[in-house]
């Protein structure tokens, strides 16, 4: 039976994986972010292992490692892809301005609907349960805007990226207070962790690339992985914000010519470290689609449907989304002017609000706190982008189909001028 049962597992983790890869293709032709496809399977997933008998499974543990590596790999990748030149200095900077606005004015205006809705929950808790609902989702964004022209894309790319990393260093940085074994240390402790991060992060950057362009054996990509989930790991207990080390490690391997020069660029072999960096990109896209595919469908199993029918659950909700469109719209217009569609509505919330959450420690979860509220803004900002990318596409579309209406070489006939004798 046991052996059966193993097998049963094989099956049904592959049968994932296959429908995961065809949620992807139909995301691209309907541009419904594959993400909702896969919780929508766990959803049904549950419903069978309720009729089963087998609904009170604990899934949490397997969820928590997922989403952890899931991130990693999720900053890394999109790490991997940022090109840092000097004509990507104006678009990298704007990313980051309206990244760290929209995540605080976002995070401020949600505390405060919750400290009004939810009974028993102070503002600092309202401000740590608001964080994860305010950051952008890089895990469902990303693979959602390939179909976008070059310059939205790669502003997509920047912004989520940097609302990722900011808003979980927000996230510990209100977690401090909370927490027995720590004690926060204010703002010049924050910025000082932030720092000493930054300076860690640097040096094993380049000493991961100095000792593995030394490595003659193939098998080292898993083996490079591995030590950056140990930094990552041992930053998180050194209290350090871990996600820093992963974001500039990707950015040195990915802008070699920038970081490598005078003696240091001498030190490099620049072909084996190419065949570093394109082999990991390709591993951490392959494992990112592994780790989201599994997070996703899990999170559907955990998730309760009732929850969804309660009033309060839609009220709260409802103005937490009109704030986020609200304020997203005035920073866009401020720095991207009047060309806003789709960005606008491409604000989705998904893995690490999902992490975060499950990450808020006991001694500042609210019970009155309904987890509906997280479930109906990851859907509802979900289904938003996915009519906002359609409508795109479709208006794109007219769009080409009027030019291509014009003939080639297409001039339009004026009448010659018609000159008037004078008597």
């Amino acid at each position: 039976m046991e052996i059966l049962a193993s097998y049963n597992l094989i099956i049904e983790a592959s049968a994932i994986l296959i429908l995961s890869f065809l949620f992807g293709e139909l995301s691209r032709k309907t541009n419904i972010p594959s993400v909702l496809m896969l919780i929508a399977l766990g959803i049904v997933l549950k419903l069978g292992l309720d009729a089963f008998g087998m609904g009170d499974l604990d899934f949490f543990p397997i969820l928590e490692v997922l989403g952890i590596v899931g991130l990693i790999m999720i900053v890394l990748e999109a790490a991997l892809e940022l090109e840092l030149k000097r004509d990507k200095l104006v678009p990298i900077a704007k990313a980051l301005i309206i990244a760290l606005i929209g995540l605080l004015a976002s995070a401020w205006v949600a505390a405060l609907v919750l400290f009004e809705f939810v009974p028993g929950m102070t503002m600092a808790q309202a401000w740590l349960y608001a964080t994860p609902l305010s950051i952008l989702s890089s895990a469902i964004i990303i693979p959602s805007v390939s179909g976008l022209g070059n310059a939205k894309r790669e502003f997509h790319i920047y912004e989520s990226t940097f609302s990722d990393i900011l808003g979980i260093m927000l996230f510990y940085f209100l977690v401090g207070p909370f927490e027995t074994a720590t004690e926060s240390n204010g703002i010049g402790g924050f910025f000082g962790n932030i720092a000493l991060t930054i300076a860690i992060s640097i040096v094993a950057s380049y000493a991961i690339v100095f000792i593995f362009q030394s490595i003659r054996s193939h098998v080292k990509l898993f083996l490079l992985i591995a030590v950056l989930l140990l930094l990552y790991a041992l930053g998180k207990k050194m209290h350090l914000s871990s996600l820093i080390i992963i974001l500039i490690f990707g950015l040195i391997i990915a802008n070699m010519p920038l970081f490598f020069q005078g003696k240091l660029g001498r030190w490099l072999h620049i072909e084996r470290a190419k065949n570093i960096y394109e082999g990991l990109h390709i591993v951490t896209m392959e494992t990112a689609f592994v780790v989201r595919t599994f997070f996703f469908v899990i999170f559907g199993l955990t998730i309760s449907i009732a929850s969804l029918g309660s009033l309060d659950v839609a009220i709260v909700s409802g103005l937490i989304l009109l704030s986020i469109y609200v304020i997203r719209y005035v920073i866009l217009r401020i720095f991207l002017g009047s060309d806003i569609i789709p960005q606008l509505f491409i604000a989705p919330r998904g893995l690490i609000t999902i992490l975060l959450f499950y990450a808020i420690p006991e001694s500042a979860q609210v019970a009155g706190f309904e987890p509906g509220i997280l479930l109906f803004i990851i859907i509802a900002s979900g289904l938003i982008m996915t009519f906002a990318m359609i409508y795109d596409k479709q208006r794109s579309g007219k769009a080409v189909k009027k030019a291509e209406e014009v003939p080639v070489g297409y001039v339009k006939w004026k009448a010659p001028a018609v000159e008037v004798e004078e008597k």
